[in-house]
């Protein structure tokens, strides 16, 4: 009976979040639901603020938006801390950005407690990102509830090594196709990469003992004084090789790939294989890369959203999330937002299950 008991609980708390958001995803969910405060609008300023500081926050945002949206859906999971969320498994390691959503956060929840979600903001955050970076203006589509599990044995990411086909095939899994697949690797156009990704390429491409024969030799032997093997230091080299154009969002990756400068491997397949590169040409020498770019960001800020009144992925009877990790010994799950007063924890398990809320500033239960 304790033990029921418990879980009714649980069932209350978490049926008392689908209040928070209603609806299904919309440009504008939140106009004039924060009394005389405009929601994107206070998301902006701080992002503003730091891109000023920090350019390099643009690609993080992207990738934190990336990888949130391909594991569970884009529902914030990957920022819930705990020693099994998505947070510690080794594709997230040095993802960043976490700082930037928790101060809109807070910001946010000063003017219009409990109505933002941490998924929404993910998504306007990266916009506005893009947009302070040279990239387009796209319309964020918002109403995005936040998810209450993260598991880091569900982040299954399509790595740099990716053939296209099967690039194409986990980008499918996913709703986009070849084209927004394309489109979204050109978030590539800023950011870095370690060279630890790249020492195939450099020195032994496929077991041969050679360089990758696709790069360009120059940018190869520019690369390797860079990225020396058996290096102490894991360096770092930008995405896109044009100078000028490091920190801009903009076509000139697109124009890399063609001229065989493409970093990473999967980079310069996409120029290569017959499945993408009349879209890489088009990109690189058309117009319409902008506000391609913003739709196909739109597309996948849409991936298994949680909206409305649907109900989390958690098994209320056995306080496991569903379907159910696999691990050793008693089933349990972490979930909770980060660090702020806006901040929900809570650990279930079989035999014990404490729960945690702090909401607008307060427990609720202790």
């Amino acid at each position: 009976m304790k033990g029921r008991a418990a879980f009714t609980v649980l069932g209350f708390i978490l049926l008392s979040f689908t209040s928070l958001c209603y609806g299904d995803l919309q440009v504008g969910f939140y106009k004039k639901k924060c009394g005389f405060k405009e929601v994107e609008l206070m998301v902006r300023k701080v992002i503003t603020a730091q891109f000023y500081n920090d350019s390099t926050i643009v690609a993080a945002l992207l990738r934190l938006h990336f990888h949130d949206c391909f594991v569970r859906g884009c529902d914030a999971s990957i920022l819930l801390d705990g020693n099994s969320t998505e947070k510690n498994a080794p594709p997230n390691f040095s993802v960043r950005g976490f700082d930037l959503i928790d101060q809109a956060k807070a910001l946010v929840e000063g003017a219009c407690p409990g109505l933002v979600s941490c998924a929404d903001i993910i998504a306007i955050a990266a916009r506005d990102a893009v947009y302070l970076a040279g990239g387009g203006w796209y319309n964020v589509e918002t109403g995005r509830r936040d998810g209450l599990v993260s598991l880091a044995s569900e982040v299954d990411l399509p790595a740099p090594s990716f053939s296209v086909s099967q690039a194409i095939a986990a980008f499918g899994r996913k709703g986009l196709n070849t084209t927004d697949m394309v489109l979204l690797l050109g978030g590539h156009t800023v950011g870095v990469t370690h060279c630890s990704l790249l020492q195939d390429r450099l020195y032994n491409f496929q077991n041969t003992g050679k360089p990758d024969p696709t790069m360009d030799t120059f940018l190869a032997s520019i690369l390797r004084s860079k990225c020396p093997q058996n290096a102490a230091k894991d360096n770092t080299v930008n995405l896109d090789q044009n100078p000028e154009s490091t920190d801009v969002v903009d076509k000139s990756y697109y124009k890399q790939l063609m001229i065989k400068r493409g970093i990473l491997q999967i980079d310069q397949e996409l120029a290569l294989d017959p499945q993408t590169n009349a879209t890489v040409m088009s990109l690189a020498t058309g117009y319409k890369f902008s506000a391609q770019f913003g739709q196909a960001m739109v597309k996948m800020g849409a991936i298994e959203v949680l909206t409305g009144t649907q109900e989390p992925k958690v098994d209320l009877e056995s306080g496991q999330a569903w379907p159910p990790p696999a691990a050793n010994g008693e089933p349990e799950i972490e979930i909770g937002w980060s660090r702020n007063r806006s901040s929900f924890t809570a650990t279930a398990s079989l035999k014990d299950l404490k729960l945690k809320l702090h909401h607008l500033g307060h427990p609720l239960i202790k």
